[in-house]
């Protein structure tokens, strides 16, 4: 099969249909409400990562690397344990997005931002593919899709793609990213991990274009969820110009998660309400702000997490603190090997959005 002469953006066909601009507003209007509810968090570092999380482990889902909730709190709480390669995949993704809203904030998004990414998705000095007899196969082996080949012609697409998203055209940003997402998957541009550095190009996007104040917004779990729709979509751009349906696809993906985070974040603000109320009527004598929040900053806490934050000083007092709210039931303690932690249940339950077993 010859390489796909992949065209050069904008579309040929209407990528403002009707049907996609009535789409655009409930999209729109739940991006804002998601960019204003974010605010109600008093820190908003304690929704970045905690749901950054969350984004990284759904999107190396996609692209088939497991690992559960339980292991990637874990390997948070316990940074020096060691951890399978499917956990270090995820933590390397939530680096990477990390590595892209810093260098946004000193430069548009191009080329060599999407290099990095992949670099830190994939742990490699590697670039722009430049090997040939690169395919895109199904489930049974079958070649559906060969991309382009040539890293000129590679660099002169993305060069394409950063025109289009950056270009004062009056196109509604979230049409752009969806067009974008397309082209950036039909270009191909890297050995591996390019649905991984595209869904992370989408975030960074939507906070170039100020849709949203924080990386907070993640397609990945409502592609899992609909990940035949979003392949077979890909699939008809490519094979039929069908724009307006994989357009429309995306919008329905931002309005949907958007409104799903607003109750996950409402949800975890109603949790810290109910544990400063608990802690005041149960443990008045260790009450504070700052160790309410810092018992939302990860679903798992350590002492030395609590000394480190100042609420304690020192790891008798720090422990002490901490058993204390675990004999209130407020927190849930938990021996792994030499290390006790401390597990904020409800966290761990919004996060998951499931009731979640503890592992002995």
């Amino acid at each position: 099969m010859t390489p796909f002469i992949l065209p050069p953006l904008p579309p040929a066909a209407d990528i403002e249909t009707k049907a996609i601009l009535k789409a655009v507003i409930p999209a729109r209007a739940a991006l804002a409400e998601l960019k204003t509810g974010g605010r109600i968090i008093p820190d908003d570092s304690l929704l970045i990562t905690n749901l950054t999380l969350l984004e990284a482990k759904d999107s190396s889902e996609i692209e088939n690397i497991f690992t559960t909730h339980d292991a990637l709190f874990r390997a948070d709480a316990l940074p020096n344990k060691a951890v399978d390669l499917n956990v270090k995949e995820v933590q390397r993704y939530r680096a990477a997005l990390w590595h892209g809203v810093e260098s946004i904030r000193r430069k548009p998004l191009a080329t060599n931002t999407f290099v990095e990414l992949f670099q830190r998705i994939k742990e490699t000095d590697a670039g722009i593919r430049t090997t040939t007899g690169t395919r895109i196969a199904d489930g049974h082996g079958n070649t559906i899709y060969t991309p382009p080949e040539g890293e000129e012609t590679i660099r002169t697409l993305l060069a394409n793609l950063e025109t289009f998203l950056h270009a004062d055209n009056g196109i509604d940003p979230l049409i752009k990213m969806a067009v974008g997402h397309y082209q950036f998957e039909a270009i191909h541009p890297f050995t591996d991990g390019n649905g991984r550095t595209g869904r992370i190009i989408n975030i960074l996007y939507l906070l170039q274009e100020d849709l949203l104040d924080t990386p907070v917004l993640f397609l990945s779990r409502y592609i899992i969820e609909h990940k035949a729709d979003y392949y077979r979509l890909l699939k008809e751009v490519t094979e039929q110009g069908a724009w307006e349906a994989w357009v429309l696809y995306m919008l329905k993906a931002v309005e949907v998660t958007s409104r799903e985070t607003i109750e996950r974040i409402h949800a975890i603000s109603d949790a810290l309400q109910t544990l400063q109320t608990d802690m005041r009527e149960h443990t008045p004598k260790i009450y504070s702000k700052d160790f309410v929040e810092l018992l939302f900053s990860s679903p798992y806490i350590r002492i030395h997490d609590v000394v480190e934050a100042g609420i304690a000083k020192g790891r008798i007092t720090a422990g002490r603190y901490l058993q204390t709210l675990a004999a209130a039931g407020l927190l849930v303690q938990q021996r792994l090997g030499k290390e006790t932690i401390y597990l904020n249940m409800p966290l761990i339950t919004i996060l998951a959005g499931k009731n979640t077993p503890v592992q002995k």
